[in-house]
């Protein structure tokens, strides 16, 4: 796999993880419909799982193929800088929701 290719990986996984967060999270700000804040809760869950797969998947694949080792852990960063956004988002999420 190319280098680009592996890169395009760990960016399309951190944005459509971040712009979903958005709308979860601004979505219930906007319109206080509790289904954003389910749909945040689930995407917290099943976001969770699927970055860390991708991540696992990427470092594999560096383990394997040494020469992509750096490329690969440079895309599995890229994916947790979704980490502390997803922490704060989560306490917003909860302080607005008073629970």
């Amino acid at each position: 796999m190319k280098e680009k290719n592996i890169l395009l990986i760990g960016k399309s996984f951190f944005w459509i993880s971040f712009l979903l967060g958005n709308i979860c999270l601004f979505g219930y700000v906007i319109t206080k419909n509790d289904a954003f804040a389910m749909c945040g809760y689930l995407l917290l869950i099943f976001g969770t799982i699927i970055n860390l797969l991708v991540i696992l998947c990427l470092v594999i694949y560096g383990l394997i193929n040494k020469s992509q080792l750096k490329i690969c852990m440079k895309a599995s960063m890229i994916i947790c800088i979704n980490i502390p956004i997803a922490i704060i988002y989560f306490y917003v999420g909860i302080s607005l929701l008073n629970i």
